[in-house]
């Protein structure tokens, strides 16, 4: 009882959709990435409202002045003679202020280069430099901390403004609260 094996040509099994041509694919993908394009143009986007316990960092108001002045990010050259300056700085600081240089926050003044609360005026310029304003007026600090000056009011006796909507409260030297408020138009499109 032999069966009979009868073979037949072999046949691939494809699965072939339908086609499109070149031209209609590119024009497909053209009209994808507009519409991201777009869509990514008309995004709202949120305020940046916060209170924190840290502020900005040295190396962010560097990058903002470079930016300001030439419309460029700083060069390797602008950065290293900024590190050295901001270094001398620091260090001259802590050789005069040795309780400070034994805190335990040392390494965000000194590494970190990042405005924190408890530091004292003189640290603050040595970060971020002059402020773009000052104020001892009550009205107008209440008006720059916005919904925190229940928590701010009766502790702070100044505010420094800096760019990128950073605001410092002071009570006396000492930086007391940090508050950053930047209205939602003011935001960068996101990459």
């Amino acid at each position: 009882m032999l069966a009979r094996v009868k073979l037949l040509p072999a046949r691939l099994s494809t699965t072939e959709g339908p086609r499109i041509s070149s031209a209609a694919a590119a024009s497909c993908v053209v009209l994808v990435i507009c519409a991201l394009v777009a869509g990514g143009c008309f995004v709202r986007r949120q305020a940046v409202e916060q209170r924190s316990t840290q502020g900005p960092t040295s190396v962010q108001m560097l990058n903002l002045r470079i930016m300001l002045e030439s419309g460029r990010q700083p060069t390797f050259e602008e950065k290293r003679q900024w590190d050295g300056h901001v270094e001398e700085r620091v260090s001259a600081y802590l050789r005069q202020h040795p309780d400070k240089a034994s805190a335990l926050d040392v390494s965000t003044f000194r590494y970190l280069r990042q405005v924190t609360v408890g530091m004292d005026k003189e640290q603050v310029l040595i970060l971020l430099g002059a402020p773009a304003s000052v104020s001892g007026d009550e009205a107008q600090m209440e008006k720059i901390a916005r919904g925190f000056w229940t928590v701010i009011k009766g502790n702070a006796t100044e505010v420094w403004v800096y760019p990128l909507g950073w605001n410092l409260f002071f009570a006396g030297q000492r930086l007391v609260d940090i508050t950053q408020y930047l209205p939602p138009s003011y935001l960068p499109p996101t990459s």
